[in-house]
Parts: C-alpha cells; sequence; structure tokens
C-alpha cells in the first residue's frame, strides 16, 4: 500500500511532510485510530501516554521499565504490547516503549515495526509504501 507524506498543520508546506502512517491498534477490547511517524531511524516503536491511557492501560500498573536512548534517553518508559492493523493487511503483534510525556508522537521505529513490514521510501514523490514481511 502507498502512502502519501503528511503535515500535522495547515501552516506546513511539503517540506515539513514526514511518512506518517494511519494505523488501527487494539488492546484488549479497546480500539484506537492512530497516526505514527515511520522512523526508519529509530531503534524502537513509541508510544505516547495518553494512547496507552485511551486503550485502556493503567501507567502504575506496569513493572518493566525499557532504558531509551538518543533524544528520549532520559524519559522513563514501560513496555507495551498491542496489535496493530495497517490498511487491509493482516493484524501484527507492536512492542512498544510506552513513555509518561506528553506530547510525544507514535513513532514506528526499527524494533518491531520494521521487522514486520518493508518499508520503501520514495521522498521526492512525497510517498512512501508499506507492505508485510515477505
Amino acid at each position: 500500500m502507498r502512502f502519501r507524506y503528511s503535515t500535522t498543520s495547515s501552516t506546513q508546506d511539503e517540506f515539513d511532510s514526514l511518512p506518517r502512517l494511519p494505523l488501527t491498534l487494539r488492546f484488549g477490547d479497546q480500539e484506537m485510530e492512530v497516526m505514527g511517524l515511520v522512523d526508519s531511524g529509530a531503534t524502537v516503536n513509541v508510544l505516547p501516554y495518553e494512547v496507552g491511557i485511551e486503550l485502556g492501560a493503567q501507567w502504575e500498573e506496569q513493572k518493566a521499565t525499557i532504558p531509551l536512548a538518543d533524544n528520549i534517553g532520559k524519559q522513563l518508559a514501560m513496555p507495551f504490547f498491542v496489535m496493530a492493523t495497517v490498511g487491509n493487511y493482516e493484524p501484527v503483534h507492536l512492542a512498544f516503549a510506552w513513555v509518561n510525556t506528553p506530547n510525544m508522537p507514535l513513532i514506528l521505529g526499527q524494533t518491531n515495526f520494521f521487522m514486520e513490514f518493508d518499508v520503501h521510501f520514495y521522498r521526492s514523490r512525497l510517498e512512501f509504501e508499506v507492505e508485510p514481511k515477505s
């Protein structure tokens, strides 16, 4: 499936466009439509605090922590597992670092989004393609 690069504000132009992917996350009996930034430079998937709460998770019940690096290295993160659906593809298990930080984007990174999907970027055309691993 091909997707267009997009912006988050009408004041932005194509130079601000990034590969944002619509997907559905499911945790228990809760389901939510989200937009994730497809980031081949991110080591892990990152789930914003608000999304985890809306899916019905309880931050206080989490027992394990995940050490993060780079720009978000000082943030506390918990492992969080969901079923994710991209378009009409079969759902896959995704592992996230759930962060308790306001205004954090949902990031789809190497572990494990890029292990489940092949992604082809066509930046000059403002498009990218996502397909299940072969």
